[in-house]
């Protein structure tokens, strides 16, 4: 007896894509931007979406975002967390389509674009000054940046933007600005220094003033291992 079709139902199948928030904090500039690929191909030629592409039928979402930010951008082995899904009735020209929207973060100066396939060209965009998005991006972009304010306050996820080493100012210059919000600056780095998750390479610097700023890396190790005995980072 053929089985093959047992399972099969007469329900129209919208196709499904994911689109990917990339964010990259500028510390020269204190500028959060984003990460946007402009379009070689209809529909919405020459504008500007976020990476993204249709999920082939063997593979996962996560995996779909994990393809595209490789082939669209040339990012590899970033944060990168679901978002939302996206899923009005004409969101898309094309056909019936709902989006599973991603955000990552990548410290931008670590990575050198790609251009890729059906992309003309990829570039970084400081919040003030996005062009008009293709798509239902604008609406994506939204809802990834007041995620990323709610994250980043319950999560340390902020490190994630900066170099591997950085100094309390450059945290605290990260924070403000991506909570667009002044933070009292003793306060912070009271409550940063008390939670014990920096490793301090301060006797590593060569000529460094006696009042200069350290340098600190962020212990994940430990982190984790303060996560699993009830530890809550908040800011």
């Amino acid at each position: 007896m053929d089985k093959s079709n047992e399972y099969t139902y007469k329900y129209p199948r919208p196709a499904i894509t994911v689109d990917c928030v990339i964010f990259g904090f500028d510390k020269d500039q204190l500028q959060l931007k984003v990460l946007l690929t402009k379009r070689a191909i209809n529909p919405y030629i020459g504008m500007w979406p976020f990476p993204g592409g249709f999920i082939n039928i063997d593979e996962t979402s996560d995996e779909c975002a994990r393809r595209k930010l490789k082939e669209e951008a040339g990012l590899e082995s970033i944060f990168l967390e679901q978002l939302y899904t996206f899923s009005k009735i004409e969101r898309d020209p094309r056909e019936r389509i709902i989006s599973i929207a991603y955000y990552a973060l990548v410290r931008s100066t670590d990575y050198i674009l790609n251009i890729g396939l059906n992309i003309e060209d990829v570039q970084w965009f400081s919040l003030d000054e996005i062009p008009l998005l293709a798509f239902d991006h604008q609406e994506i972009l939204d809802v990834a940046v007041e995620r990323l304010k709610g994250k980043i306050r319950y999560q340390p996820i902020g490190f994630e933007l900066l170099p591997e080493k950085f100094t309390l100012p450059d945290l605290h210059r990260l924070y403000e600005t991506i909570l667009q919000r002044d933070i009292d600056r003793g306060n912070f780095r009271k409550k940063i220094l008390s939670m014990n998750l920096l490793i301090d390479h301060s006797d590593k610097q060569k000529n460094r003033p006696s009042r200069g700023a350290k340098i600190y890396s962020f212990d994940k190790n430990r982190y984790e291992s303060l996560t699993k005995s009830g530890f809550y980072f908040e800011i």
